[in-house]
């Protein structure tokens, strides 16, 4: 509707200054002045035409008009647009040329003009955008700047919708200067169109949907209603896209930082449940070393046939086993603070292997672990301390799930470069679902006997952490022999640096 009333607002204005300039014309003739004045005053014209119209079109036509107006008021025969001179004819032409060139320049001059006011307010409102989405806190400041500056922009309703990974899906739409919150209906179905969308946006039942995206995931959707002008979206396409880009790099600035806060904040429970373990095992350990202590004792000055010499191991035995899981408490908080410096030495690993077996069968006296050394005998770059540990450990694991008369087994094998360690029983094996979780930290099966004993599902992470820090693997399994279960460590051969974990 706009274009339709420019057409003749521009002929009335091209009408008005040819006029204007024919009537200042006769005055200059009536004057006596020469008619380069004249010609000069048609030139003025077409500039002005130029000027206050917009396109090529009114130039070029107010070029020929004045050509013709010259022609018929002010060269002979007047009023005809015969001519007696042919001479005239070269004046026309280099008149008719200069007005063209020259009404095309200032057209020309008026659109670069306009397009750089253009390009200065789209600046300014990007600028302002940057500004305000700079200011915002949360995801909601977000989303209402995001909409109120599009809705702004083609003057309609625009909703904005989070569909992020950070928190919950949220809807804010613009409806004139009202902001309403609404309800994502279904997050997930919004997701799937948009994330694998090859077109520039989804044009839907009533809107036009534009995806705001992320360098990983799916941000947003922008939904510009229905009823803005095609040609004004097609106008302002750069615009939105740039508004678009700023809007996404504001979400994904806010989802950085929610992430860190929450890092932190893992970091500072983890920090503090490291300082209560610690705490409490510090505290636990002494007291636990006297009741094995003085359990002993009493072992030994109780005859092997009283009866109380069976409630009196059964004393031994369990503050034996908590004080082993004081011990893998300590352990695991000192590995998570970087306090344990691994100082490798060359270590004959029989000799660790056997420390490990001897530390558990007099901690369970009725069970026999076998051991399987290879008649090769190798010196290995370790910390034999820590090695020793990991051995420890899997053979109580070992004993916990066996009973007395099912074998365990330690096994030691090399290949050119690695040390393979493996403990084997023969008991009742790992769930399958239990697998995946095995060296998680404080993963406990839920599947296994009723008498056995429970842990707190450190050992195994322990394990992990040393031998990794050797630089070596651990995995465990069921057998495949028979039934029963087998962890497997590596470690290298050559000796490298001392790490600290």
């Amino acid at each position: 509707m706009s274009k339709m009333r420019e057409v003749p607002l521009g002929l009335l204005k091209l009408a008005a200054i040819v006029l204007a300039a024919t009537i200042i014309g006769k005055i200059f003739t009536g004057l006596g002045f020469p008619e380069t004045n004249i010609v000069v005053m048609y030139l003025l014209a077409v500039l002005l035409v130029a000027r206050f119209t917009s396109g090529y079109q009114y130039g070029i036509l107010s070029s020929v008009v004045s050509l013709l107006c010259y022609n018929y008021f002010f060269t002979e025969p007047y009023h005809t647009l015969a001519v007696n001179d042919p001479g005239y004819l070269i004046t026309f032409s280099i008149m008719l040329t200069t007005s063209i060139l020259t009404s095309a320049l200032t057209t020309k001059e008026k659109l670069l003009t306009e397009e750089a006011n253009e390009r200065g307010k789209e600046s300014q409102i990007l600028y302002m955008l940057s500004s305000k989405l700079s200011d915002a806190s949360d995801m909601e400041a977000v989303l209402k700047i995001a909409a109120e500056s599009i809705s702004h922009l083609f003057q309609v309703n625009v909703g904005c919708i989070y569909i992020g990974r950070q928190s919950e899906p949220l809807y804010i739409q613009q409806s004139g200067k009202e902001q309403i919150h609404r309800g994502v209906p279904d997050a997930e179905e919004i997701r799937k169109k948009y994330m694998d969308l090859r077109t520039e946006y989804l044009e839907e039942e009533d809107s036009y949907g534009y995806p705001v995206n992320g360098r990983e995931h799916l941000l947003a959707v922008v939904k510009i209603d229905k009823t803005v002008h095609a040609e004004k979206l097609q106008e302002k396409k750069k615009l939105l896209h740039s508004i678009i880009e700023n809007v996404s790099m504001a979400m994904e600035r806010i989802e950085v930082t929610v992430e860190r806060v929450r890092d932190r904040e893992n970091m500072e429970r983890e920090r503090e449940r490291a300082n209560l373990l610690r705490a409490i095992s510090h505290d636990l350990r002494t007291p636990l070393s006297g009741i094995m202590g003085t359990a002993e004792m009493l072992m030994d000055m109780t005859d092997k046939e009283d009866r109380r010499q069976g409630l009196l191991q059964g004393i031994y035995q369990d503050a034996d086993w908590l004080k082993s899981l004081v011990e893998n408490i300590l352990s695991l908080t000192r590995l998570q603070d970087g306090k344990i410096v691994i100082h490798k030495e060359m270590e004959a690993i029989e000799e660790v292997i056997g420390c490990a077996v001897a530390h558990v069968e007099r901690s369970f006296p009725e069970r026999e672990i076998q051991v399987e050394i290879p008649d090769e005998f190798r010196l290995v770059p370790i910390d034999a301390k820590l090695i020793e540990q990991v051995i420890t450990n899997l053979l109580d694991n070992a004993v916990k799930h066996t009973r007395p008369q099912e074998a365990i087994t330690v096994s030691v094998s090399y290949t050119e470069d690695e040390l393979l360690v493996s403990v084997r029983d023969e008991g009742e094996g790992i769930a399958e679902a239990d697998v995946p979780n095995l060296f998680k930290m404080f993963y406990t099966s839920k599947s296994r006997s009723a008498d056995v004993k429970r842990g707190i599902g450190l050992g195994l992470t322990i394990c992990e952490t040393v031998v990794n820090a050797h630089g070596g693997t651990i995995t465990g399994g069921n057998r495949t022999d028979r039934k029963g279960a087998e962890f497997l460590f590596t470690l290298s051969l050559t000796e490298g640096e001392s790490e600290i974990v």
